[in-house]
């Protein structure tokens, strides 16, 4: 499990083997059936989640029942509802298995301890941060400027993989349709 978060780190940082050792023993490794929560709204969120295997989604139900889901993560990606984590409250969104996951957790306490203690570690995680803000302004811009059709179909590009894993109703969620609006895209 361990090996993919080293890869993963790889990308964007090099790190000795010793170093890696000493941060791999800050995550915590945990298995999560599909439908299970990872995170609940209205319960502390204590962890930021590595993706080894699965996939998963954060979302949140508005008050007429509607889900939005604001983010998918597969392998080798992140997540978490991270305004309650960075402030240590509880959950706006609940993160929820779509498949049975397997995910490396950081406690924000160790995130920190090891940002301060190496500067791969904090170098690596401002690089991720900002791309993590990268790709939520694309998907704001998508939402708010281009046609389902287009939002579709940009999916379907950058995430091929993605798209076949994810049920249609979820999909149809993800891309601010109806599940008929989706079954026309996808026809």
């Amino acid at each position: 499990m361990f090996e993919e978060l080293k890869t993963h780190f790889g990308k964007l940082v090099s790190l000795t083997p010793e170093e890696f050792a000493y941060v791999s023993s800050h995550f915590t490794s945990r298995k999560f059936r599909k439908h299970q929560f990872v995170a609940q709204q209205g319960s502390p969120v204590s962890h930021d989640f590595f993706v080894v295997k699965g996939l998963l989604k954060s979302s949140f139900v508005n008050e007429q029942g509607k889900e939005h889901i604001l983010q998918l993560a597969m392998e080798d990606w992140w997540i978490s509802d991270y305004q309650a984590y960075f402030n240590q409250t509880d959950a706006t969104l609940d993160i929820t298995c779509v498949e049975d996951v397997e995910v490396l957790c950081l406690s924000l306490a160790n995130r920190e301890k090891l940002c301060s203690e190496l500067h791969q570690i904090e170098h690596f995680f401002r690089k991720k941060s900002n791309a993590g803000y990268i790709a939520l302004q694309r998907r704001i811009l998508s939402l708010m400027s281009q046609s389902a059709a287009e939002r579709y179909h940009e999916l379907l590009q950058m995430y091929p993989s993605l798209a076949q894993r994810l049920p249609k109703t979820l999909l149809a969620s993800y891309l601010g349709v109806s599940r008929e609006t989706l079954s026309r895209l996808s026809a």
